[in-house]
């Protein structure tokens, strides 16, 4: 006849697995960082004291803020809003709008965005001198633009940036619309919502936990993007100007670290928000993996449970 003991097994003398190959990862990276530092601290053509001088420089904070930061922004916003629109065109049951809407994906995404800055600024501004709008074969205008005076700006680099940006948009929208289960369009509009409510208080909230975080990489690759515009002459930007005090000065590393200096920076804010808007509109769904701390509580409870 044999028994059965409630008593608790004993502590389990386990060996954590050994990993000589980390170590090793650890001492390469360990002597690549030092080598870097090194040649950071003794080799005079890095210049630092210059960077940080070209990094203060009106031009330079100037073509940051008009050039890159704005230019980001107007890219972003024409991407965002005209990339909604076509992904809910794309998914629409009329021919016309879907195909009208993989036309425009098809162009756009098969054109480089340097070459689509050029044909902006210089092909439009050779082929016309002014932009007008009106009855065609008439001499009726309703709005007259001359586009010499814009074809070198922050606005038609933003205008053309945006354009492009709107294709790789519709796309990423049109994903996170699609990762919605289709039960959530059919309640809400059993419950008496039109077709475009249940789009914006229903199915767009949701979608934003799939569209934010590649939104997120499209924006910081937009601020490196803008470094393009020297392609439709626009020199108002941070990339130029730096690297123009590291040449007039013949001192090029200088110049070029300054811009990157400045990249780092923006880039590393921009990467900050977009951890927090990944949690805010993550909220609810999965599970979180517990922290360092959570699991030692854990483990301290179980320990006094078990006594």
């Amino acid at each position: 006849m044999t028994t059965e003991t409630t008593d608790p097994p004993g502590a389990i003398d386990a060996r954590p697995v050994r990993h000589p190959g980390r170590w090793v990862a650890v001492a390469f990276i360990g002597l690549l960082t030092a080598m870097l530092v090194n040649s950071f601290v003794t080799n005079e053509k890095w210049d630092w004291g210059y960077t940080f001088e070209i990094m203060q420089q009106k031009p330079v904070i100037e073509g940051l803020i008009k050039g890159t930061l704005l230019g980001t922004v107007l890219a972003m916003v024409i991407g965002v809003v005209l990339g909604i629109v076509l992904a809910i065109m794309r998914m629409s049951e009329n021919v016309v709008l879907r195909g009208v809407a993989f036309a425009y994906t098809w162009f756009f995404r098969s054109i480089p965005r340097y070459v689509l800055l050029g044909l902006f600024a210089v092909g439009l501004g050779y082929l016309y001198n002014t932009f007008e709008i009106g009855i065609p074969f008439t001499d009726i205008r309703f709005f007259t633009l001359d586009y010499q005076n814009y074809s070198s700006t922050v606005w038609v680099g933003g205008l053309a940036l945006g354009l492009s940006e709107a294709a790789y948009m519709a796309e990423i929208a049109r994903a996170g619309i699609l990762s919605v289960d289709n039960g959530q369009g059919e309640a809400a509009q059993a419950l008496g919502m039109s077709p475009q409510q249940t789009m914006r208080r229903i199915v767009l909230p949701q979608a934003m936990r799939v569209i934010v975080p590649p939104t997120g990489n499209e924006t910081i690759a937009m601020v490196k993007d803008t470094s393009l515009f020297i392609a439709a002459q626009i020199i108002v930007e941070l990339y130029y100007q730096a690297t123009l005090f590291g040449s007039r000065s013949f001192k090029v590393m200088p110049g070029l670290m300054a811009a990157t200096l400045w990249y780092l920076i923006v880039c590393t804010i921009l990467m900050i928000g977009q951890s927090y808007l990944e949690k805010r509109f993550g909220r609810g769904f999965g599970v979180q993996a517990p922290t360092k701390r959570e699991r030692k509580v854990t483990a301290l409870l179980a320990r006094t449970g078990d006594h």
